[in-house]
C-alpha cells in the first residue's frame, strides 16, 4: 500500500486551490498534519515571492510543494534547491493544469505541422487583471502547442487585450483576453488545418462541467473522453505519482519557458 502524505496548506492557497476538497477526495494519498508537526506537502499561492517561500520550504523538509496560479517570475533557485533535495514541484495552474491537457497536447501537435491558423479566447471575471488573466491563458495554449514565436500585444485596455505570435509552422495565432462576468471564465482554443482541426474548451477548476476535446479530419470529428475531474484534484494526482517514484515533474521548466515569453510581451 503506498503512503499517505500529511499537508499543510497556508489560508491563502487553501482558498484559491480549493485544498481542502482535493485531499478529501484523494483520502488513502493526503492527510492533514497535525498542529506543530512538519508536513511532507506544502502548499502556497502563487503570489509574487513565491519562489522564494517555496525555497524555504523545502529547506524545511517538504518533499512536495503545490503553487497555486504561480505569477510569473524566476524559477532557477527553485529549480536548484528542488533538484538539490529531490523535491516534487508541481503548480496548480487556472487552465494548464486540466486533466484533459495530455490528450488536447497530443491531438494539436499531431496536426500542428498543418496548422492554418490558430485562435484563442480566455475569459475572467471583471477586475481580473489584464496581466494575470494573460499569464494563466499563455500557459494553456503553449502546453499544447509549444513556444509561439514573435509575440507582440495588439492592443490592451481595462476590457481585455489581443495578442499575436506564430506557430512553428510559420501560421499565424491570435490570442484575445476578455474581463467581463456576463459569461463563464474559461478559454477556448481552436487550430484549423487545410482539412479538419482541433477544438479545445476549458473551464475554470471549480467549474461543474469538464473540458471538451473534439479533433476533426477526413474521418470525421472524434470527442475525446470526457474526463470529470478539476485541475485541482489532477494537480494532486500528479504529486502523489511523483513522490511514490521519486521523480521530478517537468513544471518549473515549463513554467521558466513561460515566464521568458511573457518577458518579451513586457
Amino acid at each position: 500500500m503506498s503512503p499517505q502524505y500529511t499537508v499543510h496548506a497556508t489560508p491563502e492557497a487553501r482558498d484559491a486551490g480549493a485544498v481542502d476538497l482535493a485531499v478529501a477526495s484523494l483520502p488513502a494519498s493526503f492527510g492533514p498534519a497535525e498542529a506543530g508537526s512538519a508536513a511532507d506537502v506544502a502548499v502556497l499561492p502563487g503570489q509574487p515571492g513565491w519562489t522564494a517561500e517555496a525555497a524555504r520550504a523545502i529547506d524545511g523538509g517538504a518533499r512536495g510543494i503545490v503553487v497555486v496560479n504561480p505569477a510569473p517570475e524566476s524559477v532557477s533557485d527553485l529549480l536548484e534547491a528542488a533538484e538539490t533535495n529531490g523535491s516534487a514541484v508541481v503548480l496548480d495552474q487556472r487552465w494548464a493544469s486540466n486533466p484533459a491537457v495530455p490528450g488536447a497536447e497530443d491531438a494539436v501537435r499531431a496536426m500542428a505541422g498543418r496548422a492554418a491558423v490558430l485562435d484563442s479566447v480566455a475569459t475572467a471575471p471583471a477586475g481580473t487583471g489584464s496581466g494575470e488573466l494573460l499569464a494563466d491563458h499563455l500557459a494553456a495554449v503553449v502546453r499544447l502547442t509549444g513556444h509561439l514565436e514573435n509575440l507582440r500585444v495588439v492592443a490592451s485596455g481595462a476590457h481585455g487585450y489581443t495578442v499575436s505570435g506564430r506557430l512553428a509552422n510559420g501560421a499565424p495565432a491570435a490570442l484575445q483576453g476578455v474581463l467581463s462576468s456576463a459569461r463563464p471564465a474559461g478559454v477556448s482554443i481552436s487550430m484549423l488545418t487545410d482539412d479538419g482541426g482541433v477544438n479545445v474548451t476549458l473551464p475554470d477548476p471549480l467549474a461543474a462541467w469538464p473540458a471538451t476535446v473534439k479533433a476533426t479530419g477526413p474521418q470525421g470529428e472524434l470527442l475525446l473522453p470526457t474526463l470529470y475531474e478539476s485541475a485541482h484534484r489532477a494537480t494532486w494526482r500528479r504529486l502523489k505519482e511523483h513522490l511514490d517514484a521519486g521523480t521530478s515533474p517537468s513544471d518549473l521548466h515549463r513554467f521558466a519557458a513561460l515566464t521568458a515569453s511573457l518577458s518579451a510581451l513586457s
